[in-house]
């Protein structure tokens, strides 16, 4: 007898579930969320172009300062040159600067710092730490190390969550999240600004994941998806309000502040946070769990029977002694998803796609801001579509099936970036439509490659095979800041990159077996047999013809 077993008695989608969801593991999405995006505010880049002392003492306009000192490269003043003249002398010939034409003069790049349109963007680290020309790529270096952050957060608070348990490693990732999200607003310079950026990244995903997880160990596992499904909603509405607060706080500092210090209020939660009842199991802790088995039942006006209990006391304990043999037998490893040609195909497979799907929807996240011409609502809107995509899927993947879904999703979301670049430039409102395409389909292929992927492999090797593909996942998200950089130079081609990226996966995504109706494996051997007759491609196109 196991533990959903005797949750069944408890109650396993009651009034207990239920509390526990809508009212501690749904919010505790949203610090996450705000975390992770709220970089896209704070690192806006205004029209720029060189300080020049001498003009500004005179008090010209900023027009008729840039017309006398920047050259222009093409139709745009440039950022980082000005004339190499004598500003006193023009000062002194010209008056007030009117009826002025440019120089003729050799250019020199900027010596005396840079002017911004605060009219543009009023707060920005780039203004405060000049982060433009030689230094541009700085708040591209802050973003990616957020995500390297991440990385090393897979690592570490997954060792932590088998050594300290799921419940004190939310409050530490909490803990960490604030602190340094609140010195964020207090960086003296760009070099400690990335190193906090680095500390916050650490949280990410896990502030997400641990409580996430916890909820789902106490339902019915006919109801995970939906509780996925909700998850993913609730990180939604976190980032459509996160819009409407960067809007109403155009200072960075106080972005920063503002997505990090209102979330001391979730350390009530350790009243009510539950601790991973699986992880007190592993620890042989088996009198807490049956205490908080009858807390549940309690709650779910539910009666679990003392024999029940008894039994799973005593299969518990047994297991327990098992494990302790077995302590210092081999177990699973990352090697064993490349034993076998089927298994390798398949985890070679899923870890591509699970790459495709989370680099493009946060490399689309992050570029929302620029396209349209107002951010916030065009950031606003990136979020808003993928509540659709969500629903879309959820009703989907149970009558497509996983594959077929997950590969229109993908190769969707992929045409409609790549159509980007057959835009007019100047015809804003399709490409943003497009753009809102992709962000749409790709957001409802991330929920399903999470689910699709722990189908397919087996019990024994599910974790390590999982973790595989999000820690591959999270390198990408290392280096998608910097493919979104090249925007700067055509606004559409990082779109267009992660388009074609996210086609090939869905393309390449079609050789893996389905799991709808199947029965899952639970060994290395019956892992290596799913799907082992499956033609890929050829059945894929037999199933499309249909």
């Amino acid at each position: 007898m196991d533990l959903d077993d005797v949750l069944h008695h408890a109650g396993d989608w009651g009034k207990y579930q239920h509390l526990l969801l809508w009212l501690v593991c749904l919010p505790a999405c949203i610090p996450c969320g705000f975390a992770a995006f709220n970089q896209v505010f704070m690192d806006r880049v205004p029209d720029a172009w060189c300080k020049i002392p001498e003009l500004m003492s005179a008090e010209w306009s900023p027009e008729n300062r840039k017309t006398v000192s920047i050259p222009k490269l093409g139709s745009t003043y440039s950022q980082c040159l000005k004339y190499d003249v004598n500003y006193t002398d023009i000062v002194w010939e010209s008056g007030v600067g009117s009826n002025l034409t440019g120089n003729e003069s050799t250019v020199t790049f900027c010596t005396d710092g840079w002017e911004y349109d605060v009219e543009q963007v009023s707060s920005s680290i780039v203004i405060d730490f000049d982060l433009v020309c030689s230094k541009s790529l700085y708040p591209t270096i802050g973003l990616s190390a957020l995500n390297v952050g991440g990385l090393v957060g897979v690592l570490l608070f997954g060792y932590l969550n088998d050594r300290i348990g799921r419940k004190k490693n939310y409050f530490l990732c909490l803990t960490i999240e604030i602190v340094f999200g609140c010195a964020t607003a207090f960086s003296p310079n760009v070099y400690w600004y990335i190193v906090f950026r680095f500390f916050v990244g650490l949280t990410i995903p896990a502030i997400l994941h641990i409580p996430f997880v916890i909820c789902l160990e106490v339902v019915a596992p006919s109801k995970r998806t939906l509780v996925s499904f909700y998850s993913n909603m609730f990180y939604v509405v976190g980032l459509m309000g996160f819009s409407g607060l960067a809007y109403a706080t155009p200072q960075w500092q106080l972005i920063a502040l503002t997505t990090s210090l209102p979330f001391v209020v979730y350390f009530l939660y350790i009243f009510f946070l539950p601790e991973s009842m699986r992880w007190l199991l592993s620890q042989g802790r088996v009198k807490e769990v049956v205490e908080m088995l009858k807390k549940i039942a309690s709650v779910n006006c539910r009666y679990i029977p003392d024999e029940i209990l008894q039994k799973f006391t005593e299969t518990m304990e047994h297991q327990r002694e098992q494990a302790d043999c077995l302590r210092n037998g081999r177990r699973a490893n990352w090697r064993d998803l490349f034993q076998t040609p089927n298994m390798r195909m398949k985890t070679l497979i899923i870890s591509f796609s699970w790459v495709v799907n989370e680099t493009t929807y946060v490399g689309l996240s992050y570029y929302g801001p620029s396209m349209g011409n107002d951010p916030y609502l065009s950031f606003f809107l990136s979020s808003v579509v993928e509540i659709p995509g969500y629903i879309f899927c959820l009703l989907l993947m149970d009558r497509l099936g996983r594959r077929m879904t997950l590969c229109s999703c993908m190769i969707l979301s992929g045409v409609a970036a790549i159509s980007t670049a057959l835009v007019p430039t100047d015809a804003e409102m399709l490409t943003l439509a497009l753009f809102l395409i992709a962000k749409c389909t790709i957001a409802g292929g991330t929920m399903i490659i999470f689910q699709f992927g722990g189908e397919l492999y087996p019990t024994e090797v599910r974790g390590v095979g999982i973790g595989l593909a999000s820690f591959l996942g999270g390198i990408g998200l290392t280096l998608i800041p910097f493919v979104n950089y090249l925007g700067t130079q055509w606004l559409v081609l990082p779109i267009v990159m992660m388009g074609a990226f996210s086609v090939a996966g869905g393309i390449v995504t079609l050789k893996l077996p389905e799991t709808l109706g199947a029965k899952l494996p639970q060994t290395l051997e019956e892992g290596e047999d799913f799907g082992k007759d499956f033609e890929g491609w050829a059945d894929a196109i037999q199933q499309i013809s249909r």
